[in-house]
């Protein structure tokens, strides 16, 4: 494909991991250690196909509700990916953590901001995480902020704008969401990337997420390439 018509910016809705795990007769958190592996996979053939960068959805603001032996056993999973994250950062990939991870455990948390300083200059790949992540909840947070300028009269109200917003979102600094891409049958955001995803083309699949292959990114690739994005024009 010709580099235009490769999205800049894919983000995945990493989904069907505890369906898969049933499928297999084994635990759910069987299953979200299977998707953490394609995870991994999925970064690499994103650099292969020309990608800049790609945004996962690993953890929602919402997840807190699950099982308390799920939601540990998908914190000790993150503890454990930690080690094979930093290898990436040796391979020129910058890591962005999106979300309110302030609420993840201390030894979590400080991994965490380590690792985006360290590797905050590297320029090969963006590789955004979303973690206790919502998009209504980045939005809210974002006009609490211009809310208080507004009320210090930093800024007046005329002066909030799109951009304004947009600064101030987890995402402030990857390129435009081109393209979200989802898994398992389902077919809807869950309240991820909402603002990011506004023009944003969607590619929904039946297949789960553990079971995502290369051909399926490169599928949903062609796809993104044949469509005819007008922006609102014509």
């Amino acid at each position: 494909m010709e580099e235009k018509q490769i999205p800049a910016h894919i983000g995945f809705i990493m989904d069907g991991n505890g369906r898969w795990a049933k499928k297999h007769g084994m635990p759910r958190n069987f299953g979200h250690s299977k998707g953490a592996e394609v995870f991994k996979k999925t970064i690499n053939w994103c650099r292969e196909l020309g990608v800049k960068c790609a945004t996962f959805y690993a953890f929602s603001t919402e997840n807190w509700k699950r099982p308390a032996d799920e939601v540990e056993g998908i914190m000790n999973l993150l503890r454990r990916y930690i080690k094979d994250i930093r290898t990436y950062a040796k391979d020129n990939v910058r890591f962005i953590f999106i979300g309110d991870i302030s609420q993840l455990a201390e030894d979590i948390r400080l991994e965490l901001f380590d690792i985006m300083e360290t590797t905050k200059e590297n320029t090969g790949f963006i590789a955004g995480v979303a973690l206790n992540y919502g998009g209504r909840d980045e939005i809210t947070n974002a006009a609490r902020i211009l809310a208080k300028k507004a009320v210090n009269g930093e800024i007046s109200p005329e002066q909030i704008t799109e951009n304004s917003i947009e600064e101030l979102l987890y995402t402030s600094e990857m390129p435009p969401l081109d393209l979200v891409i989802r898994p398992s049958g389902e077919q809807r955001l869950s309240n991820f990337l909402i603002w990011q995803a506004a023009y944003a083309e969607f590619v929904f699949m039946d297949v789960l997420w553990p079971d995502f292959t290369k051909k399926n990114l490169e599928f949903a690739v062609t796809e993104y390439s044949a469509r005819n994005r007008r922006f609102g024009g014509i």
